[in-house]
């Protein structure tokens, strides 16, 4: 699909203001397509599907496509560039308000038998990349594995290791091991933006580390280490938490489960994280 041409046949110029910029470099949206390792048993739900480039090759792989699109002057394109699959469910909606579960179900009772077996592609815009990673990842049914393309510098931060770890490094990485594939330059698209992009790819935990009831501990926790993260761990834990724990009661705690009460948050792994909820479970 030469997504310009499509573009010009329906008199459609891109919104800034949905941060739309279209993925129109055929080389990397193969790649995108064939980073998802689609069969014909895969259930895929494509964020932001545009103009239908990407969502067509999707289609030749896997066994149905959910194609959301927020912007309605795009669903005529969408159904009138695709109207020849009939493997593609085009929906109008904005994935931040909607429920992945439902999303997947589109297609009547065709995968009513494994509903929650699913694979997310999306081309995210910049602004919403961490609010989408969130919803889809503290869903009760996560995808199985996500292909992402996002802003270099977000892609950087979420496969970061201990040293430069950030929330959204740590609330990533806790559900799933992320994964930089290659990097995208502002030209693949139309218009350009102003910097480069990442294509991420995440393969989910079918279960995470902690179970559902430990969860919100742990990231009250994490939230609480990042809250004053030039400061060492024990004083933004006792800061974070306010008057549930001291300075001195984090640090002996944290002393006790094996961690240096002088480090700071950004150098904690998911599993010392893991280790400083557990040693402060009676302060949370």
């Amino acid at each position: 699909m030469n997504v310009y041409r499509v573009l010009r046949r329906w008199n459609v110029r891109p919104d800034k203001a949905l941060g739309q910029n279209f993925l129109v470099d055929q080389t990397i949206l193969r790649r995108i397509a064939e980073a998802a390792e689609l069969t014909s048993a895969d259930v895929v739900l494509e964020i932001g599907a545009g103009t239908g480039a990407l969502t067509e090759l999707l289609a030749q792989d896997a066994g149905h496509v959910v194609a959301l699109e927020l912007d309605q002057q795009l669903i005529p394109i969408l159904e009138g560039e695709l109207s020849a699959l009939d493997n593609v469910s085009i929906v109008q909606g904005d994935i931040l308000r909607l429920d992945p579960t439902q999303l997947i179900q589109t297609d009547g009772q065709r995968h009513e038998s494994s509903p929650l077996q699913y694979k997310v592609v999306a081309n995210l815009p910049y602004y919403i990349t961490s609010a989408v990673l969130r919803h889809l990842l503290e869903t009760d049914s996560r995808p199985e594995m996500m292909v992402i393309t996002v802003q270099r510098e977000v892609a950087q931060r979420i496969v970061a290791r201990p040293g430069d770890m950030s929330i959204l490094a740590v609330s990533v990485q806790f559900y799933g091991d992320p994964q930089l594939l290659f990097r995208i330059k502002p030209g693949s698209f139309y218009p350009s933006p102003d910097v480069e992009s990442a294509v991420l790819r995440v393969d989910v935990y079918s279960q995470p580390p902690l179970p559902e009831e430990e969860s919100d501990a742990f990231f009250t926790v994490v939230r609480a280490g990042f809250s004053q993260r030039r400061k060492q761990l024990h004083n933004s834990l006792s800061a974070g938490l306010g008057e549930r724990i001291s300075k001195h009661e984090a640090a002996a705690r944290l002393e006790d489960a094996g961690i240096d009460p002088r480090r700071r948050a950004q150098s904690l792994s998911v599993e010392e994280w893991i280790d400083v909820t557990r040693a402060l479970s009676n302060a949370i």
